[in-house]
């Protein structure tokens, strides 16, 4: 009777998902927005903390931009372990852009703030001046190869329906064996909580964004006071897009085949501790909603398999429908990644996966040993 209940719930979960949940698991073209006459001025803010292998790549790319409004660069360098702000200096050279490049040290990050929202603040409020002519700021990841005609469509799609915010979900890289198992999921788990028809619905409260490509509309930033308010944010582009969206202003966000992450995970421990960073953040620091989450996951994701496995009757034909839809809903989002569908029927175990870093995530917030970014630790912030 147990087996039968859980397996009819979770057939019953993965029907709303499928019906019911925005269409999230979807993969839609992008119809072009209309491009206004003349497209404004753009200052880019990079926050960048030990990133001399991937910070040229990412200034190329920006420096390269089919974009015919002025677009400025500011890096805010995080107190660097490496050359990151002599292979910043030196691409500029190289391209002959050093007048469109602002260089900051950042200043030793106060109490109350994490790594990476500090140095968006640093870029923000000493890279942006009052007379700046730039409509918009673009906080770029600095590990992002940006396509030719991002900046392009980003402002485009901006202007032509006044939004406040408009990001991009750049490919993420996948060629490792443990990328492959991880990284498609790991998209498809955040379309899960952040459907994107949701987010781009100015009638929904629900906000998000992705952040290696998000264009903020500089009215938007001054109005919420700049980055102060998502100090201590470790996710911080679903909190500045939360912030942004209240009071019924407009966000944007879509998938990008143009744009890529530089950034490798060679190895599934490496997957794991990006996960294990802010999963447990995403859970408001809360161990009830942890456990929740071990309950809700184990229902979608582990039940079906386990109960084709070891049940009989409606119970295992449950569960094995389950599976079915679960694969079939996770399919298209494998074939983005241009992976084998042999990997879709996989996912029970990427979840599994994925739980133990949540898992591991809250055992290091109530341990004290906080968050990191880029190899600096700092302490964790009560609510």
């Amino acid at each position: 009777m147990i087996s039968f209940t859980i397996s009819t719930l979770s057939l019953a979960v993965w029907l709303y998902l499928w019906l019911r949940h925005a269409d999230f698991w979807r993969i839609e073209r992008r119809v072009p927005p209309p491009e206004p006459d003349i497209l404004p001025a753009l200052t880019v803010i990079i926050p960048a903390r030990n990133e001399e292998e991937t910070l040229p790549e990412t200034l190329r790319s920006l420096w390269r931009q089919n974009y015919p409004g002025r677009v400025r660069i500011v890096v805010a360098d995080d107190h660097s372990e490496d050359c990151t702000a002599d292979a910043a200096r030196q691409t500029a050279r190289e391209m002959g852009r050093e007048e469109d490049l602002t260089l900051l040290t950042a200043e030793p990050l106060p109490p109350g703030w994490t790594g990476k929202v500090w140095a968006m603040q640093q870029g923000w409020s000493r890279g942006v001046a009052a007379d700046d002519p730039a409509r918009y700021i673009l906080f770029s990841d600095a590990d992002i190869a940006h396509g030719e005609d991002a900046l392009r469509e980003l402002a485009s799609r901006a202007e032509a329906d006044r939004l406040d915010l408009v990001s991009f979900m750049v490919r993420l890289r996948c060629e490792s064996a443990a990328e492959r198992l991880m990284i498609p999921a790991f998209v498809f788990f955040f379309r899960m909580l952040y459907p994107f028809r949701r987010i781009n619905d100015p009638a929904d409260s629900l906000a998000g964004a992705a952040g290696g490509a998000m264009l903020v509309r500089r009215e938007a930033l001054e109005r919420i006071g700049g980055l102060t308010q998502i100090r201590h944010a470790l996710i911080d582009d679903c909190a500045l897009a939360r912030e942004i969206k209240r009071g019924g202003h407009h966000l944007w966000i879509g998938l990008s085949d143009a744009s890529f992450s530089l950034r490798r995970y060679e190895t599934l421990s490496d997957i794991l501790q990006m996960i294990a960073r802010s999963a447990y953040a995403q859970l408001n620091n809360s161990p009830l909603r942890l456990a929740g989450c071990v309950a809700s996951l184990s229902l979608t994701f582990l039940a079906p398999p386990l109960l084709l496995a070891l049940a009989s009757g409606w119970a295992a034909v449950f569960g094995g429908l389950a599976w079915l839809l679960m694969s079939l809903l996770y399919l298209p989002m494998v074939r983005h990644y241009r992976q084998s569908p042999l990997w879709s029927p996989l996912l029970p175990l990427t979840a599994l996966l994925y739980l133990w870093a949540t898992i591991l995530s809250g055992w290091r917030y109530h341990r004290r040993q906080g968050g990191q970014w880029k190899g600096r630790r700092y302490a964790p912030f009560d609510p």
